[in-house]
């Protein structure tokens, strides 16, 4: 035992190389993930969907959006189980290829147009089912890397780090994507310009492969292997005898999940819909399309590139408040922060018309006001997720809680949202209405939950 031990001192991973992989894999990861949410809304109803009505259109993108959201679970399972038998290291390194290879090819689709218009949907079905997979073992790796190698006291400040790779991702990929619509052609950018952000993936890819290969596994791992409690079938012990803090944690992330693609996916389609039925008509017969009167939908009216750039300053507020979120759950306990954080998420979604309707200045308050929340969320899941687990299922209980939320929370939520305002005739009530009922989903999880402040990560294992 004291020559195990002898060995593994030197193999411990330096403050810096944790911090920086875990968000630069994350970052990569998120990039990968946003760039096709920016698609989905500005180029891919028009490319694999040239026939159908404008909303229709809309609908069937978020539809294949969506379809990553149901693969997350299952990638949460594959990638768990090898992270809790083989390690956390080489699951990471996967995961990164996966998601990096799939997003590559995204930019190699041609139009649905002749012998693709059924091929080319197709393909694009399947890669987004592999960027799923990916993400699906990314998060609950990276959280681990952070904090399974954070000092006592500070797994909530580590574990922000990888969670920053969230607004990170966003700003990169949205920028590129502003850079190009505002130096390009509109026919430039639907011909080749929307497809460099999904090259650009492979350069961001081979950053993260590069730090991610000089880690080393963590203490809590190692001493899963020295203490042989290495599980023949992780999921199993996970569903068996932890199935409460999957439950638990499932919810707990539903408020985070649901604000965040109202945010920015739905606020994309709807502040960048035609404000007027004049507009409306206008850009339809700048496409090529019969306008639908009976479908027409009010929106904010604003150009598109207007509307990314406020989404990236409202992302800098994310990121700002990531980082803030981490020292005061370590002050006031994950569970009683968060608790607090809920509840201004259901005040804010109770009063969503008052940003989301009067104009681009009060669009411009909510984003901000939803993206601090956002940050204040989402920072400490990376370290309370993780803590409800023992080191031997921490991989696949954090990741599937974690995944299976996205199934309830972010799956549905940019196709509901746009099926209420749809409903409403541009009114977006509904669309708060619906963001409170998940914090309030979230709030009932949290009651149920005890706090995970004072677990010692490395010596919980079971």
């Amino acid at each position: 035992m004291s020559k195990a031990n002898t060995a593994v001192a030197p193999k411990e991973n330096t403050r810096g190389r944790v911090l920086f992989a875990s968000m630069i894999g994350t970052t990569v990861e998120f990039f990968d993930f946003y760039a096709y949410a920016t698609a989905s809304v500005l180029v891919f109803p028009a490319l694999f969907f040239p026939n159908a009505t404008t909303i229709n259109a809309i609908l069937s993108s978020f539809a294949i959006f969506g379809v990553a959201f149901i693969a997350r679970p299952l990638g949460s399972v594959v990638f768990g189980h090898y992270g809790d038998k083989l390690g956390r290291k080489g699951t990471l390194v996967a995961s990164l290829l996966l998601m990096g290879i799939s997003t590559f090819l995204i930019g190699f689709l041609p139009p649905a147009q002749g012998m693709w218009t059924v091929l080319a949907p197709t393909a694009l079905v399947l890669l987004r089912f592999a960027q799923g997979l990916a993400l699906g073992g990314e998060w609950s790796g990276a959280a681990l890397l952070a904090t399974e190698n954070a000092p006592k006291n500070k797994r909530a400040i580590y574990g922000t780090f990888p969670q920053l790779g969230a607004p990170v991702g966003f700003i990169i990929a949205n920028l590129m994507f502003v850079l190009l619509q505002t130096s390009l052609t509109p026919e430039q950018f639907m011909a080749w310009g929307w497809r460099i952000p999904f090259y650009f993936s492979a350069v961001m890819v081979v950053i993260g492969l590069w730090v991610r290969l000089k880690l080393v596994e963590s203490l809590s791992f190692q001493k899963v292997i020295s203490q042989d409690k290495v599980l023949k079938s992780p999921f199993k012990a996970t569903m068996r005898h932890h199935w409460r803090p999957v439950v638990a944690g499932t919810f707990i992330m539903v408020a985070t999940y649901v604000l965040f693609y109202l945010m920015t996916s739905f606020t994309l389609t709807y502040g960048t819909a035609p404000a007027t039925e004049e507009a409306a008509r206008a850009a339809a017969e700048a496409k090529g399309k019969v306008f639908d009167a009976a479908g027409f939908v009010p929106g904010l009216g604003i150009d598109r590139p207007v509307f990314l750039t406020m989404l990236i300053i409202g992302v800098v507020f994310f990121g700002i408040f990531t980082v803030a979120s981490g020292p005061l759950a370590e002050k006031f306990g994950r569970r009683k922060f968060l608790i607090w954080v809920t509840v201004a998420i259901l005040i804010f979604g109770a009063g969503w018309t008052l940003f989301f309707g009067p104009g681009q200045a009060a669009a411009m308050v909510g984003l901000i006001v939803g993206f601090t929340l956002m940050g204040l969320t989402f920072g400490p899941m990376a370290a309370y997720l993780p803590e409800l687990f023992p080191s031997n299922v921490r991989y696949t209980g954090s990741a599937i809680a974690y995944n299976m939320s996205s199934v309830i929370g972010a799956a549905p939520a940019s196709f509901v949202a746009i099926a209420l305002w749809n409903a409403g005739g541009g009114n977006t009530v509904g669309v708060g209405i619906y963001l409170a009922i998940g914090a309030v989903l979230t709030l009932v999880a949290l009651f149920m939950t005890r706090d995970t402040s004072d677990v010692d990560m490395e010596e919980f294992v079971e």
